[in-house]
């Protein structure tokens, strides 16, 4: 098993819970070194102090917060550990929310909540009780030098756990909402059936990073001396003048999409002789 990322206390009510946060994803991707171009030797990041133009070692680095231009006070850790909050080490519920009030933009990471063997019978529980009513509980918790607002929600049987950003820091983007446009019933039509055309069920698996496919198809015919061709781009679409036409083109190519394959081709055999198939 991977390692914990934060292991305390889940409290919910007079009721502790010992658990262990996993992370639940992270991106992962092809990286690169920066290499030298003439003799392709890899480059290392240095610290260079500005005063005296000389590279820093790293056990000469110390944090430090600007108060004014150009000048800074020093922040030890031993000083930030003075003043962790008890959200540390423990975790307290807050209230309980209906899951579907919760706007996604406030997610921000997720972790699998794992309970020690200690805290296995109320940590099922609690998770079986938010199954049941639909609540979600908000908590806190200080992880990585920062206290953070959680969302505990279940998910296959267990709990899983999302940071949120807070208030503050959700930008607003003035001019987004609804457009003023009058839209008429017969688009407004098409536009679902376009949806229910395009409908399928949730599978992650069959989505790809493409790039990083190709990526990794570039690096392998370097290595083997050879080329990649390049992606074919999509053409450039022209602004839409008739938007029900637009629609209307759209759903007969995504319902053209949907056909089995053979369809298309069967069907001419069959009607040249007189709707029977030939075998």
């Amino acid at each position: 098993m991977a390692a914990s990322v934060w292991s305390g206390y889940l409290t919910f009510g007079l009721i502790s819970i010992p658990v262990r946060l996993f992370s639940g994803a992270r991106s992962s991707g092809i990286s690169f070194n920066m290499l030298h171009r003439p003799d392709k030797s890899r480059l290392k990041q240095q610290y260079v102090c500005q005063a005296e133009g000389v590279v820093v070692d790293r056990n000469e680095i110390v944090k430090g917060y600007e108060f004014r231009k150009d000048e800074y006070i020093v922040i030890e850790p031993e000083e930030i550990k003075k003043i962790e909050p008890q959200t540390a080490k423990s975790m307290e519920i807050l209230e309980f929310v209906k899951g579907g009030d919760v706007d996604p933009v406030y997610f921000e990471s997720s972790y699998y909540m794992l309970p020690e063997e200690a805290g296995r019978r109320p940590y099922a529980l609690l998770t079986r009780a938010l199954e049941e009513s639909e609540y979600v509980a908000i908590a806190k918790i200080t992880m990585h030098n920062r206290e953070y607002t959680v969302f505990l929600r279940p998910h296959e049987g267990g709990l899983m756990l999302h940071t949120m950003y807070y208030e503050e820091e959700v930008r607003k983007v003035e001019g987004f909402g609804a457009p003023d446009v009058e839209l008429k019933e017969a688009e407004v039509k098409v536009a679902h059936q376009l949806i229910e055309a395009l409908a399928g069920e949730w599978e992650p698996e069959k989505y790809k990073d493409e790039f990083q496919e190709n990526l990794k198809k570039l690096i392998e015919a370097k290595l083997e001396g050879g080329e990649v061709a390049a992606v074919e781009r999509p053409k450039k679409l022209a602004p839409v003048v008739d938007l029900m036409a637009a629609l209307k083109q759209s759903l007969a190519q995504m319902e053209g999409k949907k056909k089995p394959a053979g369809t298309a081709i069967d069907e001419a055999p069959a009607k040249a002789a007189g709707g029977k198939r030939k075998r």
